[in-house]
């Protein structure tokens, strides 16, 4: 009897997107590929993908309670480089191996986080909705910094925050970087000064862009005491995962001008809701979670996943495990 391909599935994110390529990277295996419509609900998750032998992600919560009863499941694959909805504890200790793909859109991160330095530090908002309101004032609204000389604190030095640090280091700031994880090599490499304590950075930078994951320890990484401990001129940036920021104590922080503003490309909850009052205060740049875009990298994601499960099926090890002591205790998969 034929062994019965391998069953794959796609669950889309908000924007869904062509997952042909997926498809393509899959043939070797052999795989069939589904592609179910964007959805959060575990039990939705559980009865259109119970016969999943993989899951390929955007947005959907990869829980303890989801992937015990797919018992199938060998692989998920994370479409990007932060991986906080798949519980990954749960996941090695059923044997499932979890994947992201670190490097898809390093730069074009790093390039939105300089862009919304750029965007507060020169008021471009501010300007742009005076000009379009009739006013043609050549001297922005209150202080604006020099840039040149400068401090810029970068919060996480992985792969975003050195792409951020290289190119923020070209505007002849002074930068300052803070990741327990990193080696003082790779910190030296990059001309970056190495600080031991997140307070010491708060105090010291004019700006500050957070490039961390999200996990348990990172949860409210920036808090109520890391922005009392910032400068009242300066300004938070944050293009990594909206639950690091405590979005209460930023709301405060900006309401009552602990720090000089923020810009933020991600929220604690997304989208937010209508009377949110960051919609509402001026000190502050939003944009919707878009950090991540260029079409160019997008149009990768589809293959780079396919591949990643190829390989989890084929019995090879993917490039980006993201818990390698998984496979401790598993063996080779095998077609049904």
């Amino acid at each position: 009897m034929a062994e019965q391909p391998f069953k794959v599935y796609v669950i889309q994110g908000r924007n869904p997107r062509d997952f042909s390529d997926c498809h393509e990277a899959l043939a070797r295996v052999p795989a069939h590929l589904e592609s179910i419509p964007f959805t959060r609900q575990e039990d939705e998750i559980i009865e259109r993908a119970s016969d999943a032998d993989a899951l390929i992600v955007s947005s959907s919560p990869m829980t303890r309670r989801v992937m015990s009863a797919l018992k199938r499941l060998k692989v998920v694959v994370r479409t990007g480089v932060g991986y906080d909805v798949i519980d990954v504890p749960a996941a090695t200790d059923l044997g499932i191996v979890a994947v992201n793909i670190p490097d898809i859109w390093t730069r074009e991160v790093a390039n939105h986080a300089l862009a919304l330095l750029l965007a507060w530090n020169r008021r471009i908002p501010t300007l742009y909705n005076e000009v379009k309101a009739g006013v043609w004032q050549s001297q922005p609204p209150g202080p604006v910094g020099a840039l040149h000389g400068e401090t810029v604190g970068v919060v996480g030095f992985g792969n975003i925050g050195k792409a951020f640090a290289r190119r923020v280091s070209a505007l002849e700031t002074h930068v300052i970087a803070y990741d327990p994880y990193v080696d003082d090599a790779q910190f030296t490499a990059l001309g970056v000064e190495r600080v031991l304590s997140l307070g010491e950075l708060a105090a010291r930078s004019d700006y500050v862009s957070v490039h961390t994951l999200l996990n348990a320890e990172t949860h409210h990484l920036i808090n109520e005491a890391f922005l009392r401990q910032m400068k009242p001129t300066a300004c938070l940036i944050n293009t990594s995962r909206g639950p690091v920021v405590d979005e209460q104590a930023i709301i405060r922080a900006l309401q009552e001008r602990w720090i000089a503003g923020a810009a933020l490309d991600v929220q604690e909850h997304e989208p937010p809701a209508p009377d949110n009052p960051l919609l509402r205060l001026e000190n502050v740049i939003l944009t919707p979670h878009a950090a991540y875009y260029s079409t160019a990298a997008v149009a990768q994601v589809p293959r780079r996943c396919g591949e990643e499960v190829a390989r989890a099926l084929t019995g090879e090890r993917p490039l980006h495990v993201v818990n390698p002591e998984v496979y401790a205790v598993l063996t080779p998969p095998k077609a049904h």
